[in-house]
């Protein structure tokens, strides 16, 4: 999508085609934001998907954050989280930080009721196991808004990365 006019022109089905991602698995605040066709900017359009989300539910807060699969584990992802994972080189994870990651997994959806998440654009397996080891500490409200933090933060990438295509 090169230009906020070929956006503004996409029907309903191309809409949510292209953008149904955005959030994972949430094709349904894309059906919300195309109502909003038609909008000035590509800043425009980011806007309103930010806007959207943040005047959510925490009921749809946490759907939306448990769409998200777990970190490095093998499993059927979106072409999205597959691409993001590889890019972090989680799929290049020795056995013994395959099994940390793991352990990690499952420790923190017991303590928290949802997958950890994070923007892993720009990280490196190392890293990403440093940060999921530090916030696993956190207490259950501010990782909620931190998870939602990072949410953001792929939501975006993923609108930039639509727009360049």
């Amino acid at each position: 999508m090169d230009s906020i006019n070929n956006i503004n022109k996409l029907t309903k089905n191309d809409f949510i085609s292209i953008f149904g991602n955005v959030f994972e698995k949430s094709n349904w605040i894309a059906e919300k934001v195309y109502l909003s066709i038609p909008f000035n900017s590509f800043a425009d359009l980011k806007s309103r998907f930010i806007e959207i989300f943040e005047s959510e539910t925490k009921e749809n807060h946490l759907k939306i954050l448990l769409s998200h699969p777990d970190l490095g584990i093998k499993q059927k992802l979106t072409s999205d989280s597959e691409k993001e994972q590889s890019n972090s080189e989680l799929d290049k994870c020795s056995k013994e930080q395959f099994e940390k990651l793991k352990l990690l997994n499952k420790d923190y959806k017991e303590s928290f009721g949802f997958p950890f998440i994070v923007c892993i654009s720009g990280m490196n397996r190392l890293e990403i196991l440093d940060l999921f080891e530090k916030r696993s500490n956190n207490n259950k409200n501010s990782e909620f808004e931190e998870a939602k933090i990072q949410v953001k933060k792929i939501a975006l990438l993923r609108l930039e990365k639509i727009y360049k295509e």
